[in-house]
């Protein structure tokens, strides 16, 4: 086995033999690249992640940020990385040549990225924020914005991060109070407190430029009031150089079950450490227009909902090579038909138990990778297609984005469960990998909208939103797959079984909106998105699923191509099937969740 970061062949399958990313060439924006140039991109971030990022993962994880009261300390490895990333043009790999990117691909850039969010989550989570940050801006922000923040991160010199929770507020958005006061020179003074804030501090960066949502004075209640803000820690001049010490202020940092190489921080705006232009209260700018700034947080969000889900299945695929490695090297007890002592014990992985967990995730991990390939694809295409073209795609990445967040966390989460059962008593010591991978992964489900959140809008407002149009697309598209598959005579039983149980979903989507009763509609999202999400994932193995057959029946059934279907198999038979117990649930309108007391507990 070459990697146990990520499988090159694999990705290398989902770009140029499923997704076709040389056709990508063929837009005037991609137009002066060819494979030649992508797989030169993902040599360099293979060879980066396995040199620079995987060489201090665990030892990021022993020796997590800490605060002594001023500054923030941390392994100096995790500078050395970022600095290599940065030096490397990969902040900017999506971006316009005129930033200084390479206007490569969303797809590609993405699959170039997991890479790294696979070798050393904890260091990739610092590029992750800052890309997001740019691009954020690079959509609603003002030409003076762009060039004072935007061309700085590009250069890997000053980071980006996301402020949105507050101690009190959690997830529930509506309830922030930080406050922003507008000056005379346009500028506005903010302060409050922000809490969860991944990236908050830290000496990694020239400055940290940290977009923050806020209220104005007078402001509607609720996320109608919300404003967004640029605070940097540093203020920059007229020239752009470093300014005097923005009233930011660490008030500490949290202490987290993984992803511990990424500072999380409490962050304390304008309570007077410092006083910037001689008066208390963080200097901030405007992005855009008042009251609308969860508008323009949402492009950021959604980009990391979909950029959580590909962090979620890379751990989950790091996990499944290690357990995969161990099993081919372990021996441990002997076959069930010869128990005979003087023989030698078996490989783990001659036992067909282990088998089946080492199926289970590979089934969820290359799943979960290709779903999520899937909608950076979309991303490009959205990006250069035509109104009507665009438009469509637009539907597709709103219906599938809370699927490709949360799929992965939950099921690619499972998979680092089995990496750890395949190892047995070893998987649960930190002598080896995979519990940590385990521990930064269990982040997935949480943040950048908990699995509930991500639930209830896809059953409140995705399947729904302009009269079912997202839904509608989403379905011709698994029509147009299971008729494809349906005329090959290996293929034409999963066809089957994924338009019955997307038939049926549609059937059960009607019923539950057709309720007249919203709370208990939504008390199912939960399971609604469980239910979506596999037969989702089904399709996205039975679109794989073609393209390996279409080699076996050319004479090139090569062991990869072979794993591909049997991994596609043991989908259809051991996953998708959940989905018709969990449809008779959903389909009941079952009331027992909604109906429990609190007393009852």
């Amino acid at each position: 086995m070459s990697s146990l970061i990520l499988n090159r062949r694999d990705i290398e399958f989902m770009l140029y033999e499923w997704l076709d990313a040389e056709k990508l060439t063929e837009l005037p924006r991609y137009r002066d690249h060819n494979r030649e140039t992508f797989d030169a991109v993902l040599d360099l971030s293979e060879q980066m992640a396995s040199e620079r990022f995987a060489n201090h993962n665990k030892l990021n994880d022993s020796n997590e940020p800490w605060f002594d009261g001023e500054r923030v300390h941390m392994i100096p490895e995790v500078k050395v990385a970022l600095d290599a990333f940065g030096e490397a043009g990969l902040v900017a790999a999506g971006q316009d040549y005129e930033l200084g990117g390479m206007q490569l691909p969303t797809v590609v850039e993405k699959a170039c990225f997991a890479w790294f969010l696979a070798a050393n989550v904890g260091t990739a989570a610092y590029p992750f924020l800052t890309i997001g940050n740019a691009n954020l801006l690079l959509a609603h922000g003002s030409r003076e914005q762009i060039e004072t923040w935007v061309k700085p991160m590009m250069e890997g010199r000053f980071f980006g991060t996301m402020c949105l929770s507050e101690p009190q507020a959690g997830s529930s958005l509506a309830d922030v109070r930080c406050l922003a006061e507008p000056q005379e020179d346009g500028s506005y003074r903010l302060t409050g407190n922000k809490m969860w804030i991944s990236g908050g501090e830290h000496s990694l960066s020239e400055n940290i430029v940290h977009l923050v949502l806020a209220r104005t004075p007078g402001a509607p209640a609720g996320v109608k009031g919300i404003s967004l803000f640029i605070v940097p820690r540093q203020l920059v001049n007229a020239d752009g150089s470093l300014g005097e010490r923005n009233d930011v202020v660490l008030a500490g940092l949290n202490h987290k079950m993984g992803y511990r190489g990424t500072t999380n921080t409490l962050l304390n705006f304008g309570e007077g450490k410092f006083q910037p232009q001689g008066k208390a209260g963080a200097v901030a700018y405007l992005v855009g227009q008042e009251h609308k700034g969860l508008v323009y947080m949402f492009h950021m969000m959604n980009e990391a909902r979909i950029g959580v889900g590909l962090g979620a299945a890379a751990l989950g695929y790091t996990g499944y090579l290690h357990a995969l490695d161990y099993a081919r090297e372990r021996r441990q007890g002997r076959s069930v038909t010869n128990k005979d002592p003087s023989k030698e014990p078996v490989r783990l992985i001659d036992h067909a138990d282990v088998r089946r967990m080492l199926l289970a995730q590979k089934a969820y991990v290359e799943g979960g990778l290709a779903l999520n390939l899937y909608c950076a694809r979309l991303v490009d295409l959205e990006r250069e297609a035509l109104d009507e073209e665009r438009d469509q795609h637009t539907l597709l990445l709103d219906i599938l984005t809370p699927i490709a967040k949360s799929w992965p966390s939950q099921w690619c989460l499972e998979a680092n469960n089995l990496a750890i059962q395949v190892h047995g008593g070893y998987g649960y010591t930190r002598d080896y990998n995979v519990e940590q991978f385990y521990r930064d992964n269990r982040l997935n489900p949480i943040h950048e909208g908990t699995h509930g959140i991500q639930a209830l809008d896809l059953l409140g407002r995705k399947v729904v939103m302009h009269n079912g149009a997202a839904l509608e697309l989403l379905t011709q598209l698994i029509l147009q797959s299971s008729q494809r598959a349906a005329a090959q005579p290996e293929l034409a039983e999963y066809a089957a079984e994924l338009d019955a149980a997307l038939y049926r979903l549609l059937d059960v989507t009607g019923q539950l909106h057709a309720a007249d009763f919203l709370e208990l509609t939504l008390a199912n999202a939960s399971l609604y998105l469980e239910t979506m999400g596999h037969i989702v994932l089904a399709w996205i193995w039975l679109e794989q699923m073609l393209v390996a057959q279409g080699h076996k029946l050319a004479g090139q059934p090569d062991d990869f191509y072979l794993g591909k279907l049997q991994a596609g198999q043991y989908f259809f038979r051991w996953e998708l099937t959940r989905t018709g117990p969990w449809l008779d649930t959903l389909s009941a309108l079952d009331s027992t969740c909604l109906d429990m007391r609190d007393n009852w507990f």
